[in-house]
């Protein structure tokens, strides 16, 4: 009866200690999955911070652009010519 009263005991032992590390893989997963979701929640909200700026800035750009057609409307002609002839030799070349 030792015998199986030991083998009992060395059981109770393992499995105890297994579900020990089974508890501590479980803490370290779930403290894991809470840095990845924070982290992946600011690399979403600095996605949505920079679209927004480049969003922004390309208006400006197109403003600026705008504006000065309008106040230069014979060189903005001039240069729009000079821009698709050289397009277009360039494209003819290949």
């Amino acid at each position: 009866m030792s015998i199986k009263a030991s083998g009992h005991e060395t059981t109770d032992q393992v499995a105890g200690k297994a579900h020990e590390a089974v508890d501590r893989a479980a803490e370290t997963a779930g403290k894991a999955e809470e840095y990845t979701r924070e982290h992946t929640s600011h690399a979403g909200e600095r996605v949505r911070e920079a679209a927004a700026d480049a969003h922004r800035r390309a208006d400006d750009a197109l403003d600026r652009v705008n504006c000065y057609v309008r106040e230069n409307p014979l060189m903005s002609i001039g240069v729009a010519f000079i821009a698709g002839a050289l397009y277009a030799w360039l494209t003819r070349r290949r």
